[in-house]
């Protein structure tokens, strides 16, 4: 009995041998007869966020044989096809999926030779895109509402923001200068103050903020324009319009006597009477004033000296302050403010926006005009006097203000 089983199961070993020899070989049935290859696989494999799109990035596989990158997600439901052009490892493959939805995707990098074999593919997994909800979260940044604008003595404006949101990478700024110029300024996100030097008071500024949602994104979200709070002129603005406004008044020549011609200013031939009429409107007076006086000599009057300053203004209330100084002898003196380039000769006034008239008996002290502007207008200020033989007539200062 004993001797039956034994040959029972050697008979079984034989067939067990037997069909294991068979069955190794039946998978070239399936192959042609040749064996798989898979072909290199990519190394290195990131993303980069965008706007309903994303950027796969890899470094090539250094397998020569591999011609192109198969990249496939929705499970395989979309697909798109990108040569390889690059076989070294040490370069950077970019391919952007466009017409994605504001999703989490994963996707799959599979490469194929030149045979038509491919590898059975790297898998790039929580790759978000972004869209219209993230962009529905974003605003422009926020400027300082208590204080969001400085008027400096220069002449230019300081906007004031708070300091910028996650994600935010600019905030540019977009306004007019005093040359009808569109200009734009760029706020960067560690910045909060923004320096407009040449500004055009009347103008209006809007701003537009950009943002990544995260870094190393291929796209910037911009957020819609807005309008910035409206610059206002309130208070003494003389040193944004008039220049070389006095305490003291500066000389524009280079002489050290006594007199000189004024900087900054305009003026007329008579005022220029003194040092055989290379000088005069300027003395070094009280460290430095506005001085008209007769000739040389003395004897001859200053019957139409004028001396002013031209700039265009916006709409709104001024008041102007004049400042006199020592007054001697026959004076007659219009302190005016007109429409226009320049100043009316002293017998023909026309109709100023404001004027003040005073002689040697009214003059001294300050004096205070005030006119209003409809819309932005050119005007001229200054002085246009009268002043007699043996007579002299000096200025000290003047200031503009804005009132509303």
């Amino acid at each position: 009995m004993k001797k039956i089983l034994s040959y029972c199961l050697l008979l079984f070993l034989f067939q067990g041998l037997a069909g294991c020899k068979k069955y190794a070989t039946d998978y070239k049935n399936f192959l042609n007869n040749q064996e798989k290859t898979y072909p290199g696989l990519v190394s290195g494999v990131k993303y980069r966020a965008g706007n309903l799109r994303a950027a796969l990035v890899w470094h090539p596989s250094p397998d020569p044989s591999i011609i192109k990158y198969v990249i496939k997600w929705n499970n395989g439901k979309d697909s798109l096809v990108a040569d390889a052009n690059s076989h070294n490892p040490a370069d950077s493959i970019v391919v952007t999926i466009p017409g994605l939805n504001e999703y989490v995707y994963s996707f799959k990098i599979i490469t194929q030779d030149n045979k038509g074999n491919r590898s059975i593919g790297q898998d790039l997994n929580n790759v978000k895109v972004f869209g219209p909800v993230y962009m529905s979260t974003l605003t422009n940044r926020l400027y300082d509402a208590a204080n969001p604008y400085v008027l400096n003595t220069d002449g230019s404006v300081d906007l004031n923001f708070l300091p910028a949101d996650s994600g935010n990478v600019y905030t540019n700024v977009n306004y007019v200068n005093n040359a009808d110029i569109p200009h734009t300024y760029v706020l960067k996100p560690q910045e909060t103050t923004l320096n407009l030097p040449d500004f055009k008071y009347g103008s209006s500024i809007s701003y537009e903020s950009g943002y990544i949602p995260v870094k190393g994104a291929i796209d910037t979200f911009r957020v819609e324009r807005n309008t910035y709070p409206e610059v206002k002129l309130i208070g003494d603005i003389t040193n944004l319009f008039i220049k070389n406004a006095g305490h003291p008044f500066q000389r524009k020549d280079s002489g050290t006597g006594k007199w000189g011609l004024l900087k900054d200013w305009s003026y007329n031939s008579d005022v220029i009477d003194k040092l055989g009429n290379t000088a005069g409107g300027y003395s070094t007076d009280d460290g430095g004033n506005i001085h008209i006086e007769s000739s040389d000599d003395g004897n001859r009057p200053v019957r139409n000296g004028k001396i002013w300053q031209s700039f265009s203004l916006p709409s709104g209330e001024y008041e102007v302050e004049y400042e006199t100084g020592p007054v001697g002898g026959n004076t007659r003196v219009n302190e005016l403010v007109v429409t226009g380039t320049s100043l009316p000769d002293i017998d023909n006034l026309g109709t100023p926006l404001a004027i003040f008239q005073g002689n040697q008996n009214t003059i001294g002290g300050y004096h205070t005009i005030k006119f209003k502007l409809t819309q932005k207008t050119t005007i001229a200020v200054g002085w246009v006097v009268f002043v007699d033989s043996s007579t002299y007539l000096e200025f000290r200062g003047i200031k503009l203000r804005k009132v509303s």
